[in-house]
């Protein structure tokens, strides 16, 4: 398998950090807290959209009453929780994936459902200044699946949809990814490969995609 792109875009949780199983005690917390029991798959699935989105369809698919008053409650305790629990943790070859891909002259993006605030705490400052465009969770109206997200990134990276492949590994962050008109490869980091089905290419590891994928790049037009 090879890909001909000029710029490499990179979801962060589940993808650069290992951080998707902090998300999902605290969201399994909060939830509870007022009555509403989260799978798993509720959580992970969800990665990448707002919040505020997730707690919203949640309460609507559990049949239990919202408001936009709750839905804020909810989400200030999660990510309260979420500090006092998360560690560092990196999903394995990511960072140094990302540094080849600098050293070998590819533009290197980041998009995120995450605050920036947050997102600067969670990536040292080596890693995130390898990134030539940020796009976080503030920096958009409609998160992920909408293809807000993505075309803000390629916007700013000043690129064609053609010319850019993205590293995602939940069913929003393909759906929004695609949605853009951008190549799209999943990891098996959080979901089993049937819920990343529309990804062009489904991988355990960087590993393996380092050992199966070719990355050739062109220049920008």
């Amino acid at each position: 398998m090879q890909f001909q792109v000029s710029t490499l875009i990179f979801d962060m949780d589940g993808v650069i950090t290992d951080t998707m199983p902090y998300h999902f005690r605290a969201w399994k917390s909060v939830f509870a807290s007022e009555g509403v029991r989260a799978s798993h798959e509720d959580v992970y699935k969800r990665e990448g959209q707002k919040g505020i989105d997730s707690v919203r369809e949640l309460f609507a698919e559990k049949e239990k009453p919202y408001t936009d008053t709750i839905g804020r409650k909810l989400l200030q305790k999660k990510e309260k929780l979420f500090k006092q629990i998360f560690k560092r943790k990196f999903i394995t070859g990511s960072r140094a994936f990302i540094k080849k891909s600098v050293a070998k002259g590819f533009k290197i993006g980041l998009v995120t459902g995450t605050s920036r605030h947050e997102a600067q705490k969670l990536l040292p400052k080596d890693l995130w200044d390898c990134f030539d465009v940020t796009v976080c969770g503030c920096d958009v109206q409609n998160g992920k699946p909408h293809p807000e997200p993505y075309l803000k990134a390629i916007a700013k990276l000043n690129v064609a949809p053609q010319e850019a492949l993205v590293f995602e590994n939940a069913p929003f962050g393909i759906r929004s990814a695609k949605a853009a008109g951008l190549l799209c490869l999943a990891l098996e980091t959080s979901l089993p490969a049937s819920l990343l089905k529309n990804a062009d290419g489904i991988f355990s590891s960087f590993k393996e995609i380092e050992s199966k994928v070719k990355f050739i790049k062109t220049t920008t037009t």
